[in-house]
């Protein structure tokens, strides 16, 4: 089963008793995803559901976290079953299961109870159920929240001023079409890779989550932050088809369980993070660019979104863009 690793605890002699106390057998499972994990949304999440898990086994599990910036390596481990869990963007998730190019569609979500309430609804789990043919467990969506620009060159105000920057993007064909289309040089790259390129130059600039951004200090190696809100990035629980399988409905309804729970926490982080990071970067001497034009940059993208319904799945497309909260 992979890196599980079933040790039955030896079974010893209590003193002044003659009887054998059988001891229960533990898993041990390794949760690896790509941020902090002292104060990171990810590092929130996988968190509660290692502490919720381990609570309700009544410690029969253990969960081990590491941090691992490559979530290409992590997603391909877990396929394998070299790796149990991992918490990963849904950048390079397309990949390997093309249904979730869809929600990386920009301009996409409203708002934040639009995209959770939509992916917390049958849409959203429709497009879960795919996950099992790519040798993938698709467990929960989690979130890193919506995408914002910096760059070190100027202020960003107008779809015209990204023309020209280079601006590293992950492993996405639906991101790079949308920067290409503005007239940027979108250069994907492991977000393990993505520091030492804007120190060296290599790229001008990048596009991620405001929790992103503080909790890797993107502001040491970029001046400017535009709140472009460009694309709501969800997040995801995935797990091993090797660990999956071998559960009984009781233990999947206690993994499911512990799965709400990272949901919740990393949610709850990235809500916190939003209202206090713009004010923390402004403190780390970043120039925010608070308000852009949204249709203006839409406008800009027409041909980029003419293109998506043609490549992706446009009845999906119109269900996630259309839903709303049952009265």
């Amino acid at each position: 089963m992979g890196i599980i690793r079933r040790a039955a605890l030896a079974a010893g002699l209590v003193a002044g008793l003659s009887a054998v106390t059988p001891a229960a057998a533990q898993t041990q499972l390794t949760l690896q995803h790509p941020l902090p994990t002292a104060n990171s949304h990810y590092g929130a999440g996988a968190m509660a559901f290692k502490e919720s898990l381990e609570k309700a086994s009544n410690g029969r599990y253990r969960v081990t976290i590491q941090r691992n910036d490559n979530e290409r390596e992590m997603i391909e481990s877990v396929q394998i079953g070299t790796l149990d869990l991992t918490i990963t963007s849904t950048g390079p998730v397309g990949n390997f299961v093309p249904e979730v190019r869809t929600v990386d569609v920009p301009f996409l979500f409203r708002n934040y109870a639009h995209a959770r309430g939509a992916l917390d609804s049958q849409i959203g789990q429709d497009i879960l159920a795919k996950f099992p043919a790519r040798g993938l467990v698709g467990i929960i969506w989690m979130e890193n929240g919506f995408r914002h620009l910096t760059n070190s060159r100027h202020e960003v105000q107008t779809p015209a001023d990204i023309r020209g920057l280079k601006i590293r993007t992950m492993e996405n064909q639906v991101h790079m079409r949308a920067f290409s289309t503005l007239g940027a040089l979108p250069t994907p790259m492991a977000f393990s890779e993505l520091i030492p390129a804007l120190q060296q130059g290599t790229v001008d600039g990048q596009e991620n989550p405001i929790p992103v951004i503080v909790a890797n200090n993107i502001n040491q190696v970029q001046k400017f932050l535009t709140l472009t809100g460009h694309v709501y990035s969800p997040a995801l629980l995935i797990g091993s088809p090797a660990l999956w399988n071998g559960l009984n409905a009781a233990d999947k309804a206690l993994f499911m369980d512990a799965a709400r729970a990272a949901r919740d926490a990393n949610r709850a982080k990235v809500s916190t993070d939003e209202q206090s990071g713009i004010d923390e970067l402004r403190r780390r001497g970043m120039t925010v660019v608070t308000r852009i034009d949204t249709e203006q940059f839409q406008g800009a993208l027409a041909t980029a979104f003419a293109q998506y319904e043609k490549d992706l799945d446009a009845g999906l497309l119109k269900r996630l863009r259309d839903w709303k909260p049952q009265p």
